[in-house]
């Protein structure tokens, strides 16, 4: 599933082509892809056709675009998630239908002209949706994207990631202190700190020498900071090198795989020798997924 690199290198690629943009026309090829949205594909396509698109936001996982009405104040978004192999393409106009398309935005660009937004899905876990945009409880701006502290309801309950400026590391340090759960399920709860998945936990727990299930409240105060600062340090690692390509899945919006797979220190280099010692790296399951970890390094 693309974490939060992926998705952010997918929302800057949008941006030169979206912000600003009016949608001419939206034709929904596979409703499998509205699950997330309240009406059918008619009333999706209805809704959107002739509306300007004011932004590209992302928050965690999530993406949307505020839609912008006659200079006033945004009340809906188009709402995006990728789920597991969901992409957004940016493709010339009355480009044949890709493989996997499931819904086509005809975009018209002030600055750019006609461009085609192709919403490719190949095992339809993602979605798009019209939702309605409400105040944030801080008054901060939602997402990384827009400064406006309006955010969909359908993300409201998403926790800000830890490259938001308005992420509170207090709040996170008082999170870990209360739960007796593993730190690495900690980090994949979406309603404690968003945008990290499987890959880049089991990175920061390595460059911060973390057993993946060492209980979190047993955990310092300085050893929480220290692996907030990985987890940091990796996702701007991730973001510099594109995002993680193992397949041609996760790619940027002109098809482009992301480079960080070769950096990595830990995840899918099971049996290989840790960078830092040299001993094996193992691969244990953990909550339907897996775990990678030195088990000389980050001792439980």
């Amino acid at each position: 599933m693309p974490e939060l690199p992926e998705v952010e290198v997918v929302r800057a690629g949008l941006v030169p082509a979206l912000a600003g943009a009016r949608l001419d026309a939206v034709t929904v090829l596979d409703a499998r892809s509205l699950t997330r949205h309240p009406g059918d594909a008619r009333d999706f396509e209805a809704r959107l056709t002739g509306r300007r698109v004011d932004a590209v936001v992302r928050r965690g996982k999530f993406l949307w675009m505020p839609l912008a009405d006659a200079g006033a104040e945004p009340i809906e978004a188009i709402v995006g998630h990728l789920g597991m192999s969901g992409q957004m393409l940016l493709r010339e106009p009355g480009t044949p239908t890709l493989r996997h398309e499931r819904i086509r935005f005809d975009v018209r660009h002030p600055t750019h002209g006609e461009i085609a937004m192709v919403f490719v899905d190949q095992r339809t876990f993602g979605s798009l949706a019209i939702d309605r945009l409400e105040r944030t409880p801080d008054g901060a701006a939602a997402g990384r994207g827009s400064d406006i502290p309006l955010v969909p309801t359908q993300v409201a309950h998403i926790a800000r990631d830890p490259l938001d400026p308005a992420f509170d590391d207090r709040a996170f340090r008082t999170a870990l202190g209360r739960t007796r759960s593993a730190v690495k399920r900690a980090l994949l709860d979406q309603t404690v700190v968003s945008g990290i998945g499987n890959i880049y936990a089991d990175e920061a727990l390595w460059a911060a020498r973390l057993h993946p299930e060492r209980p979190a409240n047993e955990l310092p105060t300085r050893a929480v900071t220290r692996l907030l600062g990985e987890v940091r340090a990796v996702l701007d690692r991730a973001l510099a090198e594109g995002g993680t390509s193992f397949d041609a899945q996760y790619v940027n919006v002109n098809g482009q795989a992301g480079y960080f797979a070769h950096s990595l220190n830990a995840y899918g280099r099971t049996g290989q020798p840790c960078p830092r010692c040299g001993t094996p790296i193992v691969r244990v399951s953990f909550t339907n997924r897996s775990s990678h970890y030195c088990p000389r390094c980050q001792r439980r």
